[in-house]
């Protein structure tokens, strides 16, 4: 059966809610930006590195010459890795702070962590493992797992290096290699490296006056504490909060997994909001044999590419919605409307505006749907999203709104003075009032969009001639295709960095590490020490990619503070939405004719 559009009020005044969503971001934004967000370090939390998972097993320091070090085993590390094997790489090591493969699936392990868009495009290579996830939307237990039996079943599993972080990577221009210190006293000489640094991989926390000061517990959702709160990873029956005070700060996509949780067995549960999420219902039954068997060989391809302009681009005329969800609500109701039309010619101004009113309509039964389902008016009327779709990520729950209708669960809203106040010894002060917890829980997200040396986690990257990458890279990103940097011989790089933007980020990752790979692997071929983008081809590259770049500056600078717009930015460095301009088949397209013409162009080469 054909995904339908969805029913969404018409009685709405556009001109008085995009009022209303100006008011509401204004009032949220912080002059000190992204200082107001620090890492948790200190006695309070400990630090990010540190593992409440996994014992560190012990080992002598390691001296050796790789072909190739991969940070990270998050999506981006493991797809490096696997197209690295394709293309017949063996030399190389996956290098992580975690105890094992899956990045944020490791750390994250809180209670109800699930994939929060469809994993049948999330999770990679599913028709290449011969694997299928239980349910739309998997569980985080279930992801690891199939992180890890990729690195198994390729062959570069028993090859990592886990709970070592990397603090120094300088270029060693006498022997033409990376040399890679560690925590752990490793003096690895690579002659490649790929930074698959990850998205979701740097906690932050707000920097708040106090928060040394107070007795109680404190930890991060990425740090889960199930020794404190009673259960485990799987099984979240969190008995020990039955007389504990709790308070959670943030209401993003970790926050409304985990509170349903909370507010079902702690005795009194705040959770303190600045910007409420937009929150749809989330069907998730188990994945039906039906729905396997109907599967045909490329179905997960064409599945990815469908999810892909559904959320970024519009549905193509008679193409059929096969995720049907939030994330692709706004293009199926556009495309129905066309289809009544006849699909007129449109301008892109037209197109936008057409748009815009589908994403005011979807908003508005998103607003409805809180007011259905949380009986205390002021505190639905709070919990209200008013901003565009993609000012935040889409997210979907059918227990979220129903907890705050348990008398133990407090909504507080502090929106009026962006955030908490402070801290004290027994708790915490917004809107003029303390509250007394005994445990803080900062579901208060990770470094996304900020300057890369609150988010790499490295004291010292340096290329030629001892130049920081921080400070290279100081104004944002300057690559050739996203991939390379001049001045940093040998090195490559997956993430959101001045390349082609697909909705999925696993799908974009592989694609990285599948360019990278290919790199690497001539020039291993070809007997090549170095390879680095001419400061020409670089140049041009850069002047070709802001020439076709699409200026979402004005969309950016209506939405609430957050880590899309790193904080109320307007035109912030490292921008997810900033990719190339004719799309991601365009900008795969023309990595690909480069990559058939064979001469490496733009790339210095040395024997």
């Amino acid at each position: 059966m054909r995904c339908q559009p969805t029913q969404t009020p018409e009685d709405i005044n556009i001109p008085a809610l995009r009022e209303k969503y100006r008011q509401e971001r204004d009032k949220r934004v912080r002059a000190d930006g992204q200082k107001q967000y620090v890492r948790p370090t200190g006695d309070a939390v400990g630090s990010y590195a540190d593992d409440p998972h996994m014992p560190v097993a012990q080992r002598e320091p390691i001296s050796e010459d790789l072909d190739v070090l991969v940070l990270g085993g998050g999506w981006g590390g493991i797809m490096a890795a696997y197209h690295l094997t394709k293309a017949g790489v063996s030399n190389f090591r996956n290098v992580d702070t975690a105890g094992d493969f899956g990045g944020v699936w490791y750390w994250n392990r809180y209670p109800g962590i699930q994939c929060d868009n469809e994993s049948y495009c999330y999770l990679p290579l599913l028709e290449e493992m011969g694997f299928m996830p239980s349910k739309k939307f998997a569980d985080g237990w279930e992801i690891q797992q199939y992180a890890r039996s990729i690195a198994e079943k390729f062959g570069f599993a028993d090859k990592a290096l886990f709970h070592t972080l990397i603090h120094t990577l300088r270029w060693d221009e006498k022997i033409k290699r990376w040399r890679v210190g560690t925590r752990r006293g490793d003096d690895i000489r690579a002659r490649f490296v790929i930074l698959a640094c990850g998205v979701l991989n740097m906690p932050k926390l707000p920097s708040l006056e106090g928060i040394d000061q107070f007795k109680g517990k404190i930890f991060h959702s990425a740090r889960w504490d199930y020794g404190y709160t009673g259960g485990g990873y799987g099984n979240p029956v969190l008995d020990k909060l039955a007389d504990k005070r709790v308070a959670v700060v943030g209401t993003g996509a970790t926050a409304i997994q985990a509170v349903p949780y909370l507010g079902k067995y702690a005795e009194q549960l705040y959770v303190v909001q600045r910007t409420p999420s937009s929150v749809d219902e989330r069907p998730n039954p188990p994945t039906s044999s039906e729905f396997t068997e109907s599967l045909k060989p490329g179905w997960q391809k064409e599945r990815q590419e469908n999810f892909h302009r559904a959320a970024m681009e519009g549905f193509r005329p008679g193409e059929p919605d096969l995720i049907c969800d939030i994330w692709t609500e706004i293009s199926r109701n556009f495309q129905a409307e066309m289809e009544a039309e006849g699909w007129p010619q449109l301008t892109m101004e037209q197109f936008m505006a057409k748009r815009e009113v589908i994403d005011y309509r979807v908003m508005e039964r998103l607003r409805r749907r809180v007011e259905a389902m949380v009986r205390d008016p002021a505190t639905a009327e709070s919990l209200k999203p008013y901003y565009r779709a993609l000012c935040k990520r889409p997210l979907s729950s059918d227990e979220f709104y129903p907890t705050f209708n348990r008398p133990n669960v407090q909504l507080v809203d502090v929106s009026e003075t962006k955030g908490v106040q402070r801290m004290t010894e027994n708790g915490f002060i917004a809107n003029g009032k303390e509250y007394k917890v005994d445990c803080m829980i900062f579901a208060s997200g990770f470094e996304v969009t900020s300057d890369l040396e609150r988010r790499w986690g490295m004291d010292v990257v340096e290329g030629r001639d001892g130049r920081s990458i921080y400070k290279h890279w100081s104004e944002g990103p300057k690559t050739l295709h996203g991939t390379m940097t001049h001045g940093f011989p040998n090195q490559f790089y997956i993430g959101y960095i001045q390349g082609g933007l697909n909705a999925s980020v696993t799908e974009q990752f592989g694609q990285q590490g599948y360019h990278s790979a290919y790199i690497i692997s001539e020039a291993l071929k070809r007997g090549l020490k170095v390879v680095e983008p001419s400061q020409e081809a670089q140049d041009e590259y850069i002047r070709r990619f802001r020439e076709l770049e699409i200026d979402y500056s004005e969309f950016q600078n209506t939405c609430p503070p957050g880590y899309f717009n790193n904080e109320g930015e307007t035109k912030p460095k490292w921008a997810l939405f900033a990719g190339w301009g004719p799309g991601w088949a365009a900008f795969r397209q023309m990595l690909a004719d480069w990559r058939n013409k064979g001469d490496l162009e733009g790339l210095v080469v040395e024997k």
